[in-house]
């Protein structure tokens, strides 16, 4: 088993910046390839990244590229969603995500609002 607990997140202006933590207890985390999702307001939750076993970011959903990164910390359990240039657009709740085999580990989501 995997526990997640996000970390992070708040109100900023447009034009800011966030960085999201996911902190990971439970199993061998740095086994696992580690996603970011965001859930607007009656949205759907929609990936934002992957970052693979290696450290290597694998995917940048296309509204995010350039302004997001995508990074983990294994020695420390942790990961990280680095946000840059932040639009309203990106408001919602963001969640880190772990699948081991077909089970899937999701955290408490941490809320970001952009806003002037």
């Amino acid at each position: 088993q995997v526990q997640l607990v996000e970390s992070g997140g708040g109100l900023v202006r447009p034009g800011g910046s966030l960085r999201l933590s996911c902190t990971a207890s439970g199993s061998t985390f740095s086994s696992y390839v580690v996603s970011w999702y965001r859930q607007g307001q009656g949205q759907a939750r929609e990936v934002v990244a992957h970052i693979n076993t290696g450290g290597s970011p694998v995917y940048y959903a296309a509204h995010v590229k350039g302004r997001f990164t995508i990074s983990r910390e294994k020695a420390k359990n942790m990961a990280f969603l680095q946000m840059n240039s932040l639009d309203p657009d990106i408001t919602g709740v963001y969640y880190c995500m772990v699948a081991v085999g077909w089970d899937e580990y999701w955290g408490q989501g941490t809320q970001v609002a952009v806003s002037s």
